[in-house]
């Protein structure tokens, strides 16, 4: 049995779960897990079908991308993947996916502000756009690494899809979750033509500082 047998089965648990909820569908997005303790990283494989995936279809890179076990062809986003976990020492797990209400939000190159407690506390100051650039190229690559930087864990890509960050595969998930709430209601919002409050400074503030002491702590783990 592989070494890196738990990561593996961990990245497909999430896969299915991801898949009954309606966050992915067929081929689309990809899902990723870094391995403590090593430069690498499980990642889903290219397109291939979540329904059917298991653990050996999953792959193991190391942080240029280079296989270091595995029989198929990983992800053509495995560079954005190994960019963030080379860049946010305190994110365990990375999810793309192209949700749809989120995405419309990538379509109008919409951000999202600060509109809730729970949002700041677990995503950010906000939800920002990553301008676009090519699917599994390095233009992309570039991008991600710089637009991340402001410790934010939930990011809009431009004509793509999202990005969601979590220090455990749990809390991507729900973060995936609340990011595609977030996504609906502002949505709505913005329908109505009025005036969208967000929540005040002071408390979008301590929200974000209780974030980041988490990913302080998570940081301390890798």
């Amino acid at each position: 049995m592989s070494e890196y047998q738990s990561h593996k089965q961990e990245v497909v648990n999430t896969c299915h779960t991801l898949l009954e909820r309606g966050y992915l569908k067929a081929t689309e997005g990809n899902i990723s897990v870094r391995i403590r303790g090593r430069d690498a990283f499980a990642i889903t494989p290219s397109s291939y079908d979540y329904a059917k995936m298991q653990a050996e279809d999953i792959c193991i890179l190391d942080y240029q991308a280079g296989l270091i076990e595995g029989a198929m062809k990983p992800s053509i986003e495995s560079g954005m993947h190994a960019a963030v976990y080379q860049n946010r020492p305190d994110v365990q797990c990375v999810i793309h996916t192209h949700q749809p209400y989120a995405s419309a939000l990538a379509l109008i190159k919409m951000p999202i502000p600060a509109l809730f407690d729970e949002q700041v506390r677990y995503l950010g100051r906000g939800v920002d756009i990553i301008p676009y650039a090519p699917s599994g190229t390095g233009f992309l690559k570039n991008a991600v690494k710089t637009g991340i930087r402001n410790h934010n864990n939930a990011f809009i890509l431009q004509n793509h899809g999202v990005l969601v960050f979590g220090g455990s595969m749990e809390q991507a998930v729900h973060n995936m979750a609340l990011l595609e709430k977030c996504a609906l209601t502002y949505l709505l919002a913005i329908m109505t033509e009025k005036k969208i409050s967000k929540i005040p400074l002071p408390i979008r503030e301590v929200a974000f500082a209780k974030l980041r002491s988490d990913e302080k702590k998570f940081a301390e783990l890798m």
